[in-house]
């Protein structure tokens, strides 16, 4: 074979490595893309809620069940005189558990042995306790007493002398107090002692930074936990706080042992009238599956608006 030959040869040789360095190139720009294009879309639809479509499909083929077929309408329309008291009691419970959690999650922080004792105490027994058996006892026992206890206490000042403040109070009767406001009473004092746990920890997420340079600034303690430290915190229980009113919605079911007029009592009271028992409770179910949905929807959306307000 001739220089010239070899060199051609050699030359061919270049060039045919040269276009399958090419070639090997172009696979690895074109196919990139396409192999990252597939891998995220396997992984969106691993990640994918398919819960949700699940509980769409379930949710229309429920309320068109509802709205199309005698039976189960008659007893939705039934059912929903109750939706009203579930909806105050639940609101008024919520709002007082509010405050009680409030005040006894600051006295299971308080520097007081007693307060804070008591707070624990509060706390514990309440935990300890099932929610059913406590919704008995404050209803039919812990409101009683504390009406008792207030008619001794006017009757006090009656004998001291304070007969104006005696007398409101020696009248009011044990009687006029309705099952639903002992329902909301007793909703509250269980449901604050979980709210209280709540307020502790967004309490002492806070650093203590903050209240030693609050209290350098020449704020009180409580100056310093109303304007710097309790802002901060509640913003950060906001999700948990979202999901205990969930829940309370759910257990607002339980009132119904007190002859409340709930939406759980008013299709108990439908089933056993009718003994249509599938569509009483069939409708009761979507009826409280629509409610908690709704609103943990809602506790997501807002806790995704304050998770970027936060990383801004």
């Amino acid at each position: 074979m001739s220089i010239s030959e070899r060199k051609l040869t050699q030359k061919d040789k270049e060039k045919v490595e040269a276009e399958k360095y090419t070639k090997s190139i172009m696979v690895d720009m074109m196919g990139a893309p396409t192999m990252e294009r597939e891998g995220s879309l396997s992984e969106k639809l691993h990640h994918f809620p398919w819960w949700f479509p699940a509980l769409v499909v379930i949710a229309i083929w429920s309320f068109i069940m509802i709205f199309t077929t005698q039976s189960y309408s008659e007893a939705f329309e039934f059912i929903k005189i109750g939706l009203s008291i579930t909806i105050s009691t639940t609101l008024a419970a919520y709002f007082f558990a509010l405050i009680i959690g409030l005040l006894a999650g600051l006295g299971r922080l308080s520097s007081n042995v007693i307060i804070r004792n008591l707070a624990t105490l509060y706390v514990e027994i309440i935990r300890g306790i099932p929610m059913l058996v406590l919704i008995f006892y404050i209803a039919l026992v812990g409101v009683p007493t504390t009406v008792e206890s207030i008619n001794g206490l006017g009757l006090w000042f009656n004998n001291n002398g304070l007969n104006f403040i005696g007398n409101i109070l020696t009248k009011i009767d044990n009687q006029a107090i309705s099952m639903n406001i002992r329902a909301v009473v007793a909703l509250s004092v269980t449901y604050g002692a979980f709210l209280a746990e709540i307020f502790r920890a967004g309490i002492q997420s806070i650093g203590k930074g903050q209240m030693e340079a609050a209290r350098s600034l020449g704020m009180s303690y409580m100056q310093a936990m109303r304007y710097i430290i309790l802002p901060q915190a509640i913003r950060n229980v906001l999700p948990a706080l979202g999901n205990d009113f969930v829940a309370m919605v759910k257990d607002s079911s339980l009132v119904s042992v007190l002859a409340v007029r709930d939406i759980t009592q008013v299709a108990r009271l439908y089933a056993g009238r009718t003994f249509r028992f599938r569509e009483a409770y069939s409708t009761l179910a979507v009826m409280y599956l629509t409610m908690t949905v709704l609103l943990s929807l809602l506790v997501q959306f807002l806790e995704r608006r304050l998770r970027r307000s936060l990383d801004k």
